[in-house]
């Protein structure tokens, strides 16, 4: 059984979008509003408005629709929207949904007649994968026969979903993108050079490149559209220019193609929401860890919870970042990453070894981007304690936001010394114990006449007999920093032979930079 919101969810807000949710528990088949016979509506229906147009057309379907148990009218904007039609959905307890204006009404049907018998599998025999790759190749190969030229299928970011199986023309640049599973970076740059990703964004139906001089044969391409967005694009390797009547042959697959793609997507986010269930509820320590380890397909060995955010802005909350660092830990630990976002950041359980998906590669692939994020990676644990490491990861990420610990990328081994002293400044600070003894005398000072004791006596007691660091800490010259501290000396009464008296004077002095 598969509710209204399900099948939105699956097919994606892309191209479907709830504007008001009903009473209906189910949906049960998909049928079409046409115009003098409605008496095909029945009890869960999700039914199309193809031919209203107007506002109080919709009122009519909407009511007769309600009165027949359905379980939401479908409508091309703005009729969705309308008061009269929302208050007509309202009475009858009706979900109303919207399809994207540039969505095909026979891609819709097929769209969602695909998710419900989907679902129906689903209930009969456990989970099935919508949209799989196997149809995506199976697409490959059909438009190969459209356009008489081997294909690939890729996303939105060049990676390759499928490709068709005849390999008749080939070029290196071909090989090595069906090999990697992604266009190099320098084939990538050749087409880019050439305008081609531009024309991409453009909307153009097809774009021809022709042959360029390092060998890399011609390419039809054809980009892939939903709605208005660009989900990926086709390339076909041709001889050379296409005739017009078999390139728009080719043109006219990437609807169906689109289909594939929308439906891919609605899976794969399915995917990841249940997975970063899995994984918010491992990282609070709730639930069985044996039944989440085994959802996440985690090993029976030392894992750290790596912490991660943007450096541009505070909080995740634009899509496009999310999904940003979402390739950039996907890279790094395999193609499905134990992630959640959790409050402002995203949290990835990764292996604490060496070799594709653990720690190392991770931090590698991070910290070598051109626009690194924050990443602060808590100790390596058993699966049981991750908790423990979600905390000190989320508290290094804390420090490496304010500025407190040099990043972009910092793991427990390395910082825990800096976790300590922060700890303590909040302590004594929150205690008030930076306020006796000396300090205030200097502090007070140091803000009237412009001194810098309380910095000087603060590298003097970090580099105990070693007035050169000190001094190189503070950019004076020894000399200098002895004359200040003689100085001193004889503004505060204060014996720093005493070593309590150095380590409660270092304490706070650490407290009012850490605090």
């Amino acid at each position: 059984m598969i509710t209204v919101r399900g099948v939105v969810d699956r097919v994606g807000p892309t191209l479907l979008h709830v504007r008001l949710d009903g009473r209906a528990s189910h949906v049960s088949d998909v049928v079409i509003a046409e115009p003098g016979r409605r008496d095909q509506v029945g009890d869960g229906d999700l039914v199309l408005g193809v031919s209203v147009h107007a506002v109080r057309e919709a009122v009519e379907l909407v009511r007769h629709c309600g009165a027949q148990g359905a379980a939401a009218v479908l409508l091309k904007p703005p009729l969705a929207t309308r008061a009269a039609v929302r208050a007509a959905a309202q009475t009858c307890e009706l979900s109303l949904v919207e399809v994207h204006a540039g969505a095909a009404w026979a891609q819709v049907v097929w769209l969602l007649r695909s998710v419900l018998d989907a679902a129906a599998d689903e209930s009969e025999l456990g989970d099935t994968p919508i949209g799989g790759l196997g149809d995506l190749f199976r697409l490959a190969d059909a438009a190969a026969a459209v356009v008489d030229a081997p294909v690939t299928i890729e996303d939105a970011n060049s990676r390759v979903l499928a490709y068709s199986a005849r390999q008749d023309r080939t070029d290196s640049a071909r090989v090595s993108t069906i090999m990697g599973r992604r266009v190099p970076d320098d084939v990538l740059a050749r087409f880019r050079s050439r305008g081609v990703f531009r024309e991409l964004s453009r909307g153009r139906t097809t774009i021809f490149v022709p042959a360029q001089r390092d060998g890399t044969l011609p390419r039809l391409i054809v980009p892939i559209r939903m709605g208005g967005e660009l989900l990926g694009s086709m390339w076909a390797v041709v001889p050379g220019p296409v005739a017009d009547e078999r390139a728009a042959a080719f043109a006219d697959t990437a609807p169906v193609v689109a289909l594939h793609l929308l439906r891919r997507r609605a899976t794969e986010d399915a995917e990841r929401r249940r997975s970063a269930e899995v994984v918010r509820s491992l990282l609070a320590g709730a639930g069985s860890v044996r039944l989440a380890s085994a959802e996440l397909n985690l090993a029976d060995e030392p894992h750290r919870v790596v912490a991660i955010a943007s450096q541009a802005q505070d909080t995740l909350g634009a899509e496009g970042m999310r999904l940003a660092l979402w390739e950039r830990i996907t890279a790094g630990v395999g193609s499905r990453p134990a992630v959640a976002e959790l409050h402002d950041a995203l949290y990835a359980v990764v292996p604490d070894r060496d070799g594709a998906g653990g720690w190392p590669a991770l931090r590698a692939a991070l910290a070598e981007d051109r626009t690194p994020p924050l990443v602060a990676a808590g100790p390596a644990v058993a699966l049981g304690e991750l908790p423990a490491s979600r905390a000190l990861a989320e508290e290094l990420l804390s420090l490496l936001r304010a500025g407190l610990v040099a990043g972009p990328v910092i793991a427990h081994e390395q910082a825990w010394p800096v976790l300590v002293l922060h700890r303590a400044a909040v302590a004594v600070a929150g205690a008030g114990a930076a306020e006796f003894g000396p300090l205030p005398v200097l502090r007070a000072q140091d803000r009237e006449a412009g001194t810098a004791y309380v910095d000087t006596l603060y590298e003097w007691l970090r580099h105990p007999g070693d007035p050169r660091a000190a001094s190189r800490a503070l950019r004076i010259h020894p000399n200098t920093l002895r004359y200040r501290m003689s100085k001193l000396a004889e503004l505060v009464e204060v014996d720093l032979d005493d070593p309590d008296v150095r380590l409660a004077l270092l304490t706070q002095l650490t407290a009012l930079r850490w605090a």
